[in-house]
């Protein structure tokens, strides 16, 4: 199948067979797969957490508002987190980045000051996202990412240290009956003339 096959059939699952399960083989490239993110500078100021353990699912399930159904329903949830602590990214780039990469951090980020250093880190992680959702529609695995929880409980529940939670996205296998699918509800998108641009 060509990508943009892919594109046209990937879609936000609304609805999981709950019975369905993703087997280890996947999840394991799924996460080699979350390890080769691109980011600037390869700054990977990440951390990704992959909950399958039920009670865990069910507890962050309670933190998500409208999304709960859907995690406790999906095979797996991944929670997408950001380095919060910037003196502790800092370290790490300077043990494992070349020194030009640390110099135009230092020289070009760092004096924009610490809001919006975090603001950069947190974009790193948005780059991931997409890359993992195309990841899970050519691995046949269906998606939902969401941004509707509660953030700081997610990081109580989870035990955060020196990250943040910013999004989740659960994976598993779709409901046969999930009327979000493109081949119940036709997706919706803006013509292509109005957003793309060639000069």
């Amino acid at each position: 199948m060509s990508f943009l096959d892919i594109a046209k059939s990937r879609y936000t699952t609304k609805e999981y067979n709950s019975d369905k399960q993703i087997p280890d083989g996947k999840i394991r490239e799924l996460k080699e797969i979350l390890r080769l993110s691109p980011s600037s500078i390869n700054s990977q100021p990440w951390r990704f957490i992959f909950v399958s353990d039920e009670k865990v699912k069910e507890k962050l399930a309670d933190a998500s508002y409208w999304n709960n159904q859907r995690i406790n329903e999906a095979s797996h949830l991944i929670v997408f987190t950001a380095i919060d602590d910037i003196k502790y990214f800092e370290e790490q780039i300077k043990e494992n980045l070349p020194e030009g990469y640390v110099y135009y951090y230092n020289q070009f980020l760092k004096p924009k000051g610490e809001t919006e250093v975090k603001s950069w880190l947190q974009h790193q992680v948005y780059l991931s996202l997409g890359f993992f959702l195309s990841a899970c529609a050519s691995m046949d695995i269906d998606s939902t990412p969401m941004e509707g929880f509660n953030n700081e409980e997610y990081d109580k529940i989870l035990q955060l240290n020196r990250y943040k939670t910013l999004f989740a996205v659960a994976i598993g296998y779709r409901n046969p009956d999930d009327n979000n699918q493109p081949s119940i509800t036709l997706k919706s998108r803006l013509p292509l003339e109005q957003i793309i641009q060639s000069i």
